[in-house]
């Protein structure tokens, strides 16, 4: 129940002016073409987005860093939060590879929608970094919603609840008998607190004051939250 709790699924940043409304309404797009393309199969739309969703963090964590570098000046900690991110997505990733087994054309499919979101994800940083980060926080909000309705899926009998893959149990420190729905409890209050952190990052970057928990360390906040739960 900590888990379920830590990764509440109404919490939502109400949008702010125009460049939340369209941060918002690029990420409710991409959502519904999610939607129409995988429907309920959950495992394989988190191999796609999964994949997306690493992007982010290491596209903010390089323009961060070259924009550091330039104007001579300390990053705040936003860089190594920024990689961590990127590193906690590549870990989800890789676990539901091992879960969900993607065909060929899944695979094309991501080579093809990652190289898109790559270029237009850098080139929004660079227009308005802000946004970018507000545009995260959306995604991961629609991830907890996600994970929610796999969890639902997975107590009422639709998807199997099998052994959480080794991968997993390693990065989280999960128990031997650790099964797919403790999978997507941990990752699920991974992504509320991606959610957290890049909202955070867009408030500050809007002239709010800077939060200290939005620069938490994924991997040890995961970990916590396992051994908590």
């Amino acid at each position: 129940m900590a888990d379920e709790r830590a990764a509440e699924p109404v919490v939502h940043h109400v949008p702010k002016g125009f460049s939340d409304r369209f941060a918002l309404g690029f990420t409710k797009l991409l959502r519904f073409s999610a939607d129409t393309f995988f429907a309920k199969r959950y495992g394989h739309r988190a191999i796609v987005l999964e994949t997306v969703a690493a992007v982010p963090g290491m596209v903010g964590a390089m323009f961060t860093h070259l924009t550091c570098l330039r104007r001579m000046r300390d990053d705040e900690g936003w860089i190594r939060t920024l990689m961590e991110e990127a590193e906690n997505e590549r870990m989800h990733l890789m676990t539901f590879i091992e879960i969900a087994k993607p065909t060929w054309f899944e695979r094309l499919v991501i080579l093809g929608v990652q190289g898109v979101f790559l270029v237009g994800f850098s080139i929004l940083y660079l227009v308005s970094s802000r946004t970018a980060h507000r545009v995260v926080g959306y995604f991961e909000e629609e991830a907890v919603t996600s994970y929610t309705l796999y969890l639902q899926e997975i107590d009422e009998g639709r998807s199997a609840n099998v052994p959480a893959p080794a991968i997993a149990k390693h990065y989280w420190q999960m128990a031997d008998d650790a099964t797919l729905r403790d999978v997507v409890l941990v990752v699920r209050a991974d992504e509320a607190h991606h959610r957290d952190v890049n909202h955070g990052f867009a408030s500050t970057l809007g002239g709010k004051p800077a939060d200290a928990s939005v620069i938490a360390p994924y991997p040890q906040h995961a970990t916590q939250l396992a051994v908590g739960g």
